[in-house]
């Protein structure tokens, strides 16, 4: 006797249908697309002493910092000489717009120390007056500017990088997000003992929901 094995077919989830709380993933999409915008052209600017190298301004990651998240700290975690110059490591906390939380993200920034005219950089006996704590200065700088790449576009993080890929929002999650929605009202709907009860849901009515609202408004007379 012959057995026939019999295949079925199990359809995977959707990677958005495996989020907890779609609607929450959909408003940190809707924050990533601002992330991930290129900062305006204007604040874009050449290095003086390296070659085809683009930077944005430490004013402006402040700025940035200040209007997208508001509120955020930079702490210092270690600072140090190498070689000819010195390093410094910080850590920028911000306020997650979605969640409210406090993150965080650390950067490393290290500069030379200037040194007098024709010297060797490797002479430290010939350091320039003031050198150290300006170049602790800029090296901070440039830390929280590092550590501020994380965030997106935005803070420049993309502007000497090629082939780089955009961010675009998340279709199926909105629509993931909106099918849980009509699932909710639809349950409200048939739930409803008045029609005042259902005068409060038709604000947020689909199209799609219509006609079982009118049809629940008549059985309600």
């Amino acid at each position: 006797m012959e057995t026939t094995l019999t295949i079925s077919e199990n359809k995977l989830p959707l990677i958005q249908e495996l989020y907890n709380n779609p609607a929450l993933a959909l408003a940190q999409d809707q924050v990533s697309i601002i992330l991930s915008q290129p900062p305006p052209a204007n604040w874009v600017k050449k290095h003086p002493y390296i070659d085809n190298y683009l930077y944005l301004p430490i004013d402006k990651t402040e700025f940035l910092l200040r209007k997208l998240f508001k509120k955020n700290r930079i702490e210092i975690l270690r600072e140090g000489t190498a070689f000819n110059g010195v390093y410094v490591v910080v850590r920028v906390w911000y306020q997650d717009i979605i969640s409210g939380e406090m993150e965080y993200h650390d950067g490393i920034g290290s500069i030379h120390l200037q040194v007098k005219k024709g010297s060797s950089p490797a002479d430290l006996a010939n350091i320039n007056n003031g050198a150290l704590s300006m170049a602790f200065g800029t090296a901070k700088s440039i830390a929280i500017k590092d550590a501020c790449d994380h965030l997106g576009k935005i803070f420049g993080a993309d502007l000497n990088r090629k082939d780089t890929i955009g961010f675009s929002f998340d279709m199926k999650l909105e629509e993931v997000v909106h099918t849980k929605e009509d699932q909710r009202l639809a349950k409200l709907i048939e739930k409803a003992k008045d029609r005042e009860t259902l005068e409060g849901l038709k604000a947020h009515l689909t199209e799609k929901l219509q006609t079982q609202f009118d049809t629940k408004w008549k059985t309600l007379s």
